[in-house]
């Protein structure tokens, strides 16, 4: 269980360090695909603050169950917004997928942090 937990907290937290690196850096396939949802620019540098502490929580979250369960539930609600706001703007199965495959990997995470 410790090294599916370590898989899957690592697997998520890159994936959110480097999102958190396109919107900082306005990477123009991160800016098309959060713009397209309705995201303003001045929200852009928010939400790369909410990845980067939710990728480092889940770092510390290594060595502390509480911050790891905090980090893992944070990201999980991040993720439903993120589909939500793909849902609300009626995007197909293939745009809402990796937000959705990004909840279902951090749910996981959550699942595998309170089980330990």
């Amino acid at each position: 269980m410790k090294i599916a937990l370590d898989i899957l907290g690592g697997f998520i937290g890159i994936s959110i360090a480097f999102s958190a690196f396109g919107k900082i850096k306005r990477i123009p396939g991160a800016v098309a695909a959060i713009s397209h949802v309705g995201v303003k620019e001045k929200q852009y540098n928010q939400l790369a603050a909410l990845e980067i502490l939710g990728s480092l929580g889940l770092l510390v979250g290594i060595w502390s169950k509480p911050i790891g369960v905090a980090a893992s539930i944070g990201i999980a609600l991040y993720f439903i917004g993120a589909q939500t706001a793909h849902v609300r703007v009626k995007d197909s199965f293939k745009d809402i997928f990796p937000a959705t495959f990004l909840f279902i990997t951090s749910a996981a995470v959550m699942v595998l942090q309170l089980k330990r």
